[in-house]
Protein backbone atom coordinates (compact mmCIF):
# COMPACT_ATOMS: atom_id res chain seq x y z
CA UNK A 1 0.00 0.00 0.00
CA UNK A 2 1.33 3.33 -0.80
CA UNK A 3 1.90 5.97 1.55
CA UNK A 4 0.98 9.89 1.02
CA UNK A 5 3.91 11.66 2.33
CA UNK A 6 2.48 15.31 3.75
CA UNK A 7 4.26 18.65 2.90
CA UNK A 8 5.58 20.10 5.92
CA UNK A 9 5.38 23.74 5.92
CA UNK A 10 6.20 24.60 9.25
CA UNK A 11 10.25 23.35 9.60
CA UNK A 12 10.13 20.62 12.55
CA UNK A 13 13.07 21.63 14.58
CA UNK A 14 12.07 25.00 15.51
CA UNK A 15 9.08 23.13 16.73
CA UNK A 16 11.16 21.22 18.77
CA UNK A 17 13.38 23.80 20.20
CA UNK A 18 9.95 25.22 21.27
CA UNK A 19 8.69 22.17 22.97
CA UNK A 20 12.65 21.91 24.86
CA UNK A 21 12.47 25.51 25.73
CA UNK A 22 8.54 25.42 27.28
CA UNK A 23 10.63 23.26 29.83
CA UNK A 24 10.38 19.26 28.25
CA UNK A 25 13.12 17.25 29.01
CA UNK A 26 12.55 14.75 25.55
CA UNK A 27 10.35 16.03 22.62
CA UNK A 28 9.60 12.11 20.35
CA UNK A 29 9.20 13.07 16.65
CA UNK A 30 5.29 12.74 16.99
CA UNK A 31 5.09 15.03 19.47
CA UNK A 32 6.99 17.44 17.04
CA UNK A 33 4.83 16.63 14.41
CA UNK A 34 1.16 16.62 16.12
CA UNK A 35 2.78 19.98 17.74
CA UNK A 36 3.53 21.42 14.29
CA UNK A 37 0.16 19.98 12.65
CA UNK A 38 -1.72 22.30 15.46
CA UNK A 39 0.51 25.45 15.19
CA UNK A 40 -0.26 25.13 11.00
CA UNK A 41 -3.74 25.24 11.82
CA UNK A 42 -4.01 27.74 13.82
CA UNK A 43 -2.08 29.75 11.69
CA UNK A 44 -3.70 28.82 8.87
CA UNK A 45 -7.35 30.21 10.17
CA UNK A 46 -5.34 33.78 11.75
CA UNK A 47 -3.90 34.07 8.05
CA UNK A 48 -7.48 33.47 6.67
CA UNK A 49 -8.81 35.89 8.79
CA UNK A 50 -6.30 39.07 8.28
CA UNK A 51 -6.82 38.62 4.85
CA UNK A 52 -10.61 39.36 4.85
CA UNK A 53 -9.75 41.63 7.56
CA UNK A 54 -7.82 43.58 5.12
CA UNK A 55 -10.08 43.38 2.08
CA UNK A 56 -12.54 44.84 4.54
CA UNK A 57 -10.73 47.78 5.04
CA UNK A 58 -10.01 47.93 1.11
CA UNK A 59 -6.56 46.75 1.34
CA UNK A 60 -4.57 44.05 -0.53
CA UNK A 61 -2.12 44.27 1.60
CA UNK A 62 -2.14 42.31 4.90
CA UNK A 63 -0.38 44.42 8.01
CA UNK A 64 0.20 43.77 11.34
CA UNK A 65 -2.48 45.33 12.46
CA UNK A 66 -5.00 43.00 10.67
CA UNK A 67 -3.05 39.47 12.13
CA UNK A 68 -3.13 41.39 15.89
CA UNK A 69 -6.53 41.58 15.77
CA UNK A 70 -7.33 37.93 13.29
CA UNK A 71 -5.53 36.36 16.24
CA UNK A 72 -7.75 37.93 19.02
Amino acid sequence: MAQTRKTQTIPRAPVGRILTKAGAKRVSEEAIEAFADIIEEIATDIATKANQIAKHSGRKTVQGKDIKLASK
